[in-house]
């Protein structure tokens, strides 16, 4: 990689549309403030620094699939056991395995769609600020449903989960919009959780604690064919 494909693709990353306003409130609130308290120059340009890379859109490379299922977020696997699915979700019955990734206030808050397929439902729901790495977060807080339908019928559900510093979930499509794996489909402001919902039976690729990249990590494959971390040395 040469150094002017290194800076465009590493250090002058894209913003996120709704990054805008906050930054320019960042940088405007830290000026006046050292207008009147020269001190705050450097805590205030560290804020808006903050600001900006919080709300950064870097470029990803998606593995184009019908199978493969990947994070819908940058952050940390908390879970990947089976659960109860929700029931203002909306899935089918039956048994739901829960693969939640933890967002913190640095990782890039940009959610795309695990699979491709046609958005079928949407619901938001008002709830609580509790921090998001608890698991009664899922049901307490605020949070947005997202159901997918593949094009092989199988359902999927994702869930954005407002945590302790957010206050907004942005969901940018809609019920009967076409997503392609790994596209952008919403943000969340500033510290959150994203659950993705399928069927039981899915071989999980990740283990808990591993971190993962939005578009690219490789969270679960649909057709069975790739086994799941540690199955080939039990084998």
């Amino acid at each position: 990689m040469n150094i002017y494909k290194a800076i465009t693709t590493e250090v002058l990353v894209p913003i996120h549309p709704a990054g805008w306003p906050f930054i320019f409130i960042f940088v405007v609130a830290s000026i006046l403030i050292t207008a009147f308290w020269s001190p705050f120059a450097l805590p205030g340009t560290l804020l808006s620094l903050w600001c900006v890379y919080f709300f950064r859109n870097p470029v990803r490379t998606t593995p184009v699939t019908d199978n493969l299922i990947v994070a819908p977020a940058d952050g940390r696997v908390l879970s990947t056991g089976i659960a109860p699915a929700p029931d203002d979700l909306g899935l089918p019955a039956g048994e739901w395995r829960r693969v939640a990734i933890f967002m913190n206030v640095f990782d890039v808050h940009v959610n795309r769609a695990p699979v491709a397929g046609r958005v079928t439902a949407t619901s938001y729901h008002a709830g609580k600020f509790l921090n998001a790495s608890l698991d009664k977060a899922a049901e307490a807080n605020e949070r947005q449903n997202i159901v997918m339908e593949t094009s092989s019928g199988q359902a999927v559900g994702i869930v954005q989960i407002a945590g302790l510093v957010a206050r907004r979930i942005l969901l940018e499509t809609g019920i009967g919009d076409q997503l392609a794996i790994g596209q952008q489909f919403g943000i969340i402001r500033f510290g959150s959780r994203v659950d993705v919902w399928i069927p039981a039976d899915t071989p999980v690729l990740v283990m808990e604690g591993q971190r993962t990249v939005a578009g690219e990590t490789v969270i679960a494959d649909m057709s069975g064919g790739l086994q799941e971390p540690g199955e080939s040395r039990r084998a």
